[in-house]
């Protein structure tokens, strides 16, 4: 495991996104209004300091979808504490999410 990175809003805003269900870059930069150059290295780090474990889905689904794979996250025991954590200091954060925005699938 890596270095646990910096807490900073937009960490915060990525790892509330992946415990409200929303599982893959795409759906968390819909939904969060964050930028693909923001999300994707932040979830990099988040997987090096194992507080988001990262699956491929399988190819043949995307195919079947005209798509590319998708990666899907999920936060682990110490994800959550890192995230309670990030509540606490930006609190906000969790209004960042729409309750009626519907996300992709838990798991791959």
């Amino acid at each position: 495991m890596g270095k646990t990175p910096r807490m900073t809003m937009q960490l915060a805003t990525v790892l509330c996104g992946v415990d409200r269900g929303f599982r893959h870059g795409f759906d968390l930069i819909d939904a969060s209004g964050l930028v693909a150059g923001t999300v994707y290295p932040i979830l990099r780090r988040l997987e090096d300091a194992g507080l988001v474990i990262g699956a491929w889905e399988p190819v043949a689904r995307a195919r079947e979808e005209g798509r590319p794979p998708r990666r899907y996250y999920r936060l682990t025991a110490a994800g959550s504490e890192k995230l309670a954590e990030a509540l606490r200091r930006y609190p906000a954060v969790a209004l960042t999410y729409d309750m009626d925005a519907a996300p992709s699938p838990r798991s791959p």
